[in-house]
């Protein structure tokens, strides 16, 4: 075969190569989708965490010294600040406050800009009850998924029943009761059915 159609049908090869998906590469796009969480409770974005009472936000506004301050979360879900008195904050996210601030200081000043941090997590609180080592109410510190909260429960009991763990999440003036399968998530290949608690949340172990 001349050096031409040597050259050639590498490219050929080539491309076949990078075009077409093999075998092997086919197998790994499914295994990763068979590997996506199948319980719905993916972990939630960081920017759609709410504002609880006895959170600690960091108020400032640019160029205002008398505005910008730490202000604690009341456990009414209401801040105070000169000017704006009390506003409720609770049950939004900081930038949904920092927007509500900006809207309502532009009746005192022209285009403010504000900033709104959050310096303390106390409102993230889940219980643990049944048959762990440590039942009590937890306060987290950031998003901590059942197996974590478990762990600092000192673990589950000899008498626990590990297959009929739930969590009791409220939804409004109700309470939504999701399963969760401790033998299945411990198992190979069972991690995605660990999920991500939520504010609030119960984990009752029978």
């Amino acid at each position: 075969m001349d050096p031409m159609s040597i050259r050639l049908a590498c490219a050929v090869a080539f491309f076949a190569a990078v075009i077409i998906p093999g075998p092997a590469r086919a197998q790994d796009q499914a295994r990763a989708q068979d590997q996506a969480p199948s319980n719905g409770h993916a972990a939630p974005q960081l920017d759609e965490y709410r504002i609880g009472p006895e959170d600690a936000l960091q108020i400032v506004v640019w160029k205002n010294d008398a505005m910008s301050r730490i202000v604690p979360v009341r456990p009414d879900g209401m801040i105070s600040l000169p000017l704006l008195n009390d506003m409720k904050a609770a049950g939004l996210t900081p930038m949904e406050l920092r927007d509500l601030l900006i809207k309502k200081l532009t009746e005192y000043m022209p285009a403010p800009e504000v900033s709104v941090i959050l310096t303390d997590v106390r409102s993230f609180k889940v219980s643990v009850i049944g048959e762990v080592a440590r039942p009590a109410r937890y306060e987290l510190k950031s998003w901590t998924t059942v197996l974590d909260v478990l762990a600092l429960a000192g673990g589950l009991n000899q008498f626990a029943t590990r297959s009929r763990i739930v969590i009791l999440r409220p939804n409004g003036k109700a309470m939504t009761r999701i399963p969760f399968n401790y033998n299945k998530v411990i198992a190979a290949g069972g991690e995605h059915e660990n999920f991500y608690l939520q504010n609030g949340d119960i984990i009752l172990v029978p």
